[in-house]
């Protein structure tokens, strides 16, 4: 299965409403799944106000896991990255890297905290283009609700992308939901792996016919010569 994680790390990613903040617990929860699948192309897509391939597809995981540590959601604070929520750029990019796939399974995995409002292309049109390539989107908003307008997750464009693409949408308000919801991706995203084996053959049976060659001498020498009758 090819798989591109795509991760919001726009300013709000900061938020310390889940401990330590939304950004630190996206990370964990992200590697955990990583080392539970040894066999995948994984690779990352962050986005804030634009989007850009972190990390492409590989089964170096031992790469990809450095460079999700290494990533910060202080990017735009220091001005190294647009602000804003960026979703359609940041799911196109991912599809840009998924669509020449010749995997089974084709996967984005988009992590947001908020809703689309920046960028040229709209979520609904990325996820236009990610059915056409056969590319199943799951989408996660993390974050406990405030009430609060500005910044609020937009949970039914999540919902029409999940559904559109034959996902599935979830939302997290801990890092135990998170853990769970990445678990059962983990479980839906099976595919049977065919493995070559290999067999060594080798000739055993010759010491056990040098042995009741042996044996059989033996017995013919003993009834002939040792307990032989006499007339």
């Amino acid at each position: 299965i090819d798989i591109m994680l795509v991760m919001d790390v726009s300013a709000s990613m900061l938020t310390e409403d889940v401990f330590p903040n939304r950004m630190e617990v996206a990370k964990e929860v992200a590697s955990e799944f990583i080392n539970g699948r040894p066999n995948d192309n994984i690779g990352l897509t962050i986005f804030a106000g634009e989007a850009f391939t972190q990390c492409p597809m590989t089964v170096d995981h031992a790469a990809l896991l450095n460079l999700l540590h290494n990533v910060r959601a202080d990017l735009v604070m220091k001005g190294l990255i647009q602000d804003g929520t960026a979703i359609g750029m940041g799911l196109a990019n991912a599809i840009s890297r998924l669509k020449d796939s010749k995997a089974k399974s084709k996967v984005v995995i988009l992590l947001t905290d908020g809703s689309n409002n920046v960028g040229s292309i709209s979520p609904m049109t990325a996820a236009t283009i990610a059915k056409k390539f056969g590319i199943r989107i799951y989408t996660i908003g993390l974050g406990k609700e405030t009430g609060d307008s500005m910044g609020a997750i937009d949970y039914k464009t999540l919902q029409n992308i999940a559904v559109s693409t034959d996902g599935e949408f979830y939302r997290a308000q801990s890092q135990s939901e998170l853990s769970r919801i990445y678990q059962d991706i983990d479980q839906l995203e099976k595919t049977k792996l065919s493995m070559k084996s290999y067999s060594h053959l080798y000739e055993a049976y010759m010491p056990f016919a040098w042995a009741a060659l042996l044996f059989f001498s033996l017995e013919l020498f003993m009834r002939l010569l040792v307990f032989r009758r006499l007339p």
